[in-house]
């Protein structure tokens, strides 16, 4: 009788074990898919008909700076935007630094992302340490090739930091790479390069910016600025060479600082390329424009003829 008590009891174990795996494996099945996968696994491109953009910056600020209104206007006409930071910003702080550092630069990062409607990414490579090399180029075509780009955006080489020049070099040095089969032949290629851009910057060393593509941004300049001062790590306080501040009264003060001072970056781009923005959008809504994001095609992609540009860009108006 005891033995068969004791059989009863091991038998129930084992069903709601069992039981226990099936109903864990129907949750599983039913939770929505990452949107990244590991380096190296290809990602799921929904055969939706939208863009699918890639911003690198070169840390967790960066692209969400030189791209983020623009990438706020592709993600609500429901296109796909990753905002890449290429370092992970763990020395970007004059109190905090290392993994603590990373860890709270990439919840930053994910958290200006949500407001955005875009897609955040922070790859594993120290601040200050990147370099132009063989496995680095590897990353980013992995990268370009799981997101299924069709436009890729990113620092120009010539800039004052290190880790934003070799953004660059990286972003060039992929540009012919991602369409090669044997190349990183583990994620699959893209059969037609994208189109890839710089960035805005002010350097004019040893070749200024050409502003090709400048983009009003006035309709989420809020985004854009509520989603910058979100990263109190360097906007408040003072990333790697600033100050903490001292009360809750200058931490304050500070976001309002931080916030006119993105209004004004904005505005400063309308401004300086206000022919540009008049030839794109017409006299009457180009003079209009308050605030601005710029970019210049790079030679190293596809060369966009003006209409794929207007395909790429839908928020410029169609011409006759």
């Amino acid at each position: 009788m005891r033995t068969r008590h004791w059989l009863l009891i091991v038998l129930g174990i084992v069903l709601g074990i069992g039981l226990g795996m099936i109903w864990a494996g129907e949750s599983a099945a039913q939770a929505p898919q990452p949107q990244w996968a590991p380096l190296g696994v290809p990602a799921k491109r929904p055969d939706d008909g939208k863009l699918r953009i890639v911003v690198f910056g070169a840390h967790p600020d960066d692209a969400e700076i030189r791209g983020g209104g623009t990438g706020a206007l592709w993600a609500a006409q429901g296109h796909h935007v990753a905002l890449v930071s290429v370092t992970n910003g763990d020395i970007g702080h004059s109190r905090v630094f290392g993994p603590e550092l990373a860890a709270r630069r990439k919840a930053e990062a994910a958290a200006a992302s949500k407001i955005l409607g875009t897609t955040s990414r922070v790859l594993d490579i120290h601040d200050g340490e990147l370099e132009p090399t063989l496995e680095n180029r590897r990353k980013i075509t992995r990268v370009i090739r799981e997101w299924g780009a069709d436009i890729v955006i990113g620092h120009r080489p010539n800039d004052y930091h290190p880790d934003h020049r070799y953004v660059g070099v990286l972003m060039q040095d992929s540009a012919y790479m991602v369409t090669v089969p044997f190349f990183c032949p583990e994620t699959p290629h893209l059969t037609r390069n994208p189109v890839f851009l710089y960035s805005q910057d002010g350097f004019e060393r040893p070749t200024p910016f050409r502003p090709d593509l400048v983009v009003a941004i006035d309709e989420v300049i809020d985004k854009k600025v509520e989603a910058l001062v979100g990263m109190e790590s360097q906007f408040v306080e003072g990333g790697a060479t600033g100050s903490m501040p001292r009360t809750d009264a200058e931490r304050a003060a500070r976001r309002v600082q931080a916030a006119e001072g993105f209004r004004s970056r904005s505005a400063a781009v309308a401004n300086r390329y206000r022919e540009k923005l008049i030839e794109l959008y017409g006299k009457e809504r180009g003079r209009q424009v308050r605030y601005a994001e710029a970019f210049e095609i790079c030679e190293y992609g596809q060369r966009p003829n003006r209409d794929e540009l207007r395909r790429l860009f839908p928020f410029f108006p169609k011409t006759e």
